[in-house]
């Protein structure tokens, strides 16, 4: 596998970190491409944590090209890139947050939705910092944009902690543990593996996302331009992506064997991960589409937007059921 790291600040944190999960950097990966493999090469944006397993090991175990598939991933440190890539046309396809996805429809509509590939209430973690006894103490969170930002809110409500009480301080996953170490801020809320290091900074987990009713989901994203002129290639990236998110399930030994070698995420790691995520591909639910309108007034309540986004245009609701063979 090659990879060309792309320039910037965002990718020097992670060569001096050599870290994983959401911290910030772009790399290209041509894996995938194999002998069987036909047609343009599709980039399909990814993140760089262990919730990408089942990308990670359609390469590994050949998966997109028994497809008929030529795809090349492209790592992305922050979900907000990846969607900003997309909407560029720098890839074809991505894998992003629902929340994430949700706060940028705005700002391209013509963002679409396929399905879900997996979700958990438990992958994200409120790490509170060595000297916060209690919840009531916190005076600052820090923030990530999108999913780790409506995650504290609702961790505060949840409380019943007035938000507009706490202040928020917005920065990179990756310097969020040294925040909270330094004591600049109390806490936060994260995906692995920040919490993890949060805990070698002295803080403390306190509790996960699904403790006070807040779960995520992954969604498999692409264009309506792009998914009208390629209907089928879409077809065939969400059946492999179906049958690598059910094999990561019941080997999650070869999964995480295949993110260590993309991503250099330990073994250990993405094994617990993959126990805290439900990884499963699926169409949208009546249930998923109104947690999916809260998000977006959420982001319209807490002046991030100044529209609500149209949740149900982007949303393919009965695309996956439609053209594969059902859901997982």
């Amino acid at each position: 596998m090659t990879r060309r790291p792309f320039t910037g600040p965002a990718a020097l944190a992670v060569a001096l970190l050599s870290l994983t999960a959401c911290s910030a950097a772009t790399t290209d990966s041509a894996a995938g491409s194999g002998k069987n493999a036909a047609g343009p090469t599709i980039r399909i944006g990814v993140g760089i944590d262990a919730s990408y397993a089942p990308f990670f090991l359609a390469d590994a175990e050949g998966l997109w090209a028994k497809h008929g598939l030529n795809v090349q991933l492209v790592q992305f440190g922050q979900g907000s890139e990846g969607v900003n890539n997309l909407s560029a046309g720098q890839v074809q396809m991505s894998g992003n947050s629902d929340t994430t996805t949700i706060s940028m429809l705005q700002q391209d509509p013509d963002l679409r939705s396929l399905m879900v590939y997996e979700q958990s209430g438990k992958y994200l973690k409120v790490v509170l910092g060595p000297k916060v006894t209690s919840p009531s103490k916190i005076r600052k969170m820090a923030v990530a944009p999108g999913l780790s930002e409506l995650a504290a809110t609702r961790f505060l409500e949840s409380k019943g902690i007035d938000p507009k009480s706490v202040e928020f301080v917005t920065a990179d996953p990756p310097e969020i543990p040294a925040l909270m170490k330094k004591g600049d801020v109390d806490a936060y809320v994260l995906w692995e593996p920040w919490p993890a290091k949060g805990v070698e900074q002295g803080g403390r987990v306190l509790e996960n996302t699904g403790a006070y009713g807040l779960t995520y989901s992954q969604w498999l994203l692409t264009s309506a331009d792009w998914l009208k002129a390629n209907p089928d290639t879409a077809v065939k990236v969400a059946q492999t992506l179906q049958e690598a998110a059910r094999l990561t399930e019941s080997d999650p030994k070869a999964a995480a064997r295949a993110t260590k070698q993309a991503v250099k995420v330990e073994v250990d790691q993405t094994l617990n991960a993959i126990k805290e995520i439900d990884f499963g591909a699926r169409d949208f639910t009546a249930e998923d589409l109104k947690g999916y309108a809260d998000t977006a007034r959420f982001f319209v309540d807490s002046g991030k937007v100044k529209g609500e986004p149209d949740v149900t245009k982007a949303v393919q609701r009965g695309w996956f059921t439609q053209h594969t063979k059902g859901s997982s």
